[in-house]
């Protein structure tokens, strides 16, 4: 008993409960954006803490959804119903405690790509929380090459800055309404992948699109934020398609039932690029330049905020401007070689030793061939990795030159492979042109630099400014952010 009569817990059941309390207390008070990005290759979902402003939990898994083109006609399709599984999976995996937590959901994704469904009936949330696909198309994704340059020449001419290129969504639609016009007949809305997820997760019956995917599609006019309605009725497009505009880092809605034990109502933004998201993670300073090597591969800064894009298309330029947030712009080179490019190296290989009777798997292979070009520091090999050709130069096909019976290792091979693709993305940007900017850093991001010495080696040959490597930059985090921002 104390001086005033009462009776007081012994220390170590006081410590205890202290200690207790302050748990739930800390358990009570932390609440999470849920990011997720539903890339090319795979999906990542990311827990981020809002007040510390950490990722908290994270997990990613490789879709393996693409679809061979029996047909020859340059499609790149993905089975939208893996890429759901996927999703799922992945976020099945992450604490269930954590996401009854979460307060607001983001999303970005693969730009550029159309995916058709029914409204009403493009999912089904029968199967507890969480939905599967039902009335939808296979993803057509941003590297689908059915569209030729003879094809597009017989195209309207956009109202916009963007040029449009195959693989951009109002192209396949095209595509579709001169080719398979039975199948548009057949469906109702069409979205980029993450706008469906949003639309699903919302219940919408339509679509929303912010100006970040809706530019990825051409025929929109970022400085109006309006399709090009006109231009478009003109010939024949099918307006009923065109999702409606909202801004970027604004709300698509609220989830309309629990999903995977996040509860029902938490608010969900409209759909952003995955590249914007990925800047977003790890621009810190309007005079960083982001260097984001994945699948693909991008070399972006930050234009001045009065800065107005030109009024029409430059097809020849290999800079574009993307809107990123509040009617900023960000010029960006964006190669269509990247990590593709050695994986297609890779995969080129391991049919080769299939062939002649040896196996190897990929990610092993992958390994040795690193290792062998970390012991050839130099090569006099040219490899010129460009073997999907670049939206600014689409017959630019890849090339490998200097041969000499000196440089056929796979340690001169893979070294230059490196290179290539750095003497690519710079050919598209120069040195000269960031100096300009008053670019004073490079920031490194993206899956191929963070698993790949011998390509970060070459990074830091191409700059003339110090190179530092992100943390954290990627996009599942950046736009989690972004919706972390917003609160």
């Amino acid at each position: 008993m104390n001086a005033a009569g009462l009776t007081l817990p012994c220390c170590d059941d006081a410590i205890n409960t202290v200690q207790l309390s302050a748990n739930v207390s800390s358990a009570a008070m932390s609440t999470y954006v849920l990011g997720v990005d539903v890339g090319t290759t795979s999906v990542k979902a990311v827990l981020f803490e809002t007040g510390s402003r950490s990722v908290a939990a994270s997990h990613a898994l490789p879709t393996e959804s693409d679809i061979i083109d029996h047909n020859l006609i340059k499609a790149k399709e993905q089975e939208s119903g893996r890429i759901i599984d996927t999703l799922n999976r992945c976020l099945g995996l992450l604490p269930r405690d954590k996401l009854q937590h979460v307060i607001r959901i983001g999303l970005s994704g693969q730009m550029h790509g159309v995916l058709f469904w029914k409204a009403k009936s493009g999912c089904d949330w029968s199967k507890r929380d969480f939905f599967t696909t039902t009335d939808t198309i296979q993803l057509i994704t941003w590297q689908d090459g059915r569209c030729s340059s003879h094809f597009l020449s017989s195209l309207p001419k956009p109202d916009s800055h963007v040029s449009v290129a195959t693989g951009f969504g109002c192209a396949t639609i095209f595509w579709y309404m001169r080719h398979r016009p039975e199948v548009l007949e057949d469906f109702t809305v069409a979205g980029t992948i993450q706008d469906y997820v949003v639309s699903m997760l919302c219940g919408l019956d339509g679509c929303v699109m912010t100006p970040q995917n809706a530019a990825s599609w051409g025929f929109f006019n970022t400085s109006s934020n309006q399709w090009n309605i006109d231009i478009l009725k003109g010939a024949g497009f099918p307006l009923h398609l065109l999702p409606q505009c909202v801004p970027s880092g604004g709300l698509a809605g609220q989830t309309c039932s629990d999903w995977h034990g996040i509860p029902a109502g938490t608010p969900v933004g409209a759909a952003l690029g995955d590249f914007q998201s990925s800047v977003y993670s790890c621009m810190s300073a309007q005079t960083d330049a982001v260097l984001n090597i994945s699948t693909s591969a991008q070399l972006t800064f930050a234009m001045p905020a009065d800065f107005k894009p030109p009024d029409s298309p430059q097809p020849a330029s290999s800079i574009s401007y993307f809107p990123y947030f509040e009617d900023s712009y960000l010029a960006v080179a964006a190669s269509l070689n990247g990590g593709n490019a050695l994986a297609t190296f890779v995969e080129m290989l391991t049919s080769w030793m299939k062939e002649l009777g040896a196996e190897m798997s990929d990610s092993c292979l992958y390994e040795k061939l690193i290792h062998s070009a970390l012991n050839q520091e130099t090569s006099d090999l040219r490899v010129s990795p460009t073997i999907l050709g670049e939206r600014h130069n689409p017959l630019c096909l890849g090339q490998v030159t200097n041969i000499s019976t000196t440089n056929l290792s796979l340690g001169h091979l893979t070294r230059a492979l490196c290179r290539g693709i750095l003497d690519n993305i710079t050919s598209m940007m120069p040195a000269e042109r960031l100096q300009q900017a008053g670019v004073r850093r490079i920031v490194g991001s993206g899956s191929a630099i963070a698993r790949n010495e011998v390509l970060r080696q070459e990074v830091e040959k191409a700059f003339p400014q110090p190179v530092v490597y992100g943390q954290n930059a990627d996009s599942a985090v950046g736009v989690a952010m972004v919706l972390c921002d917003l609160l």
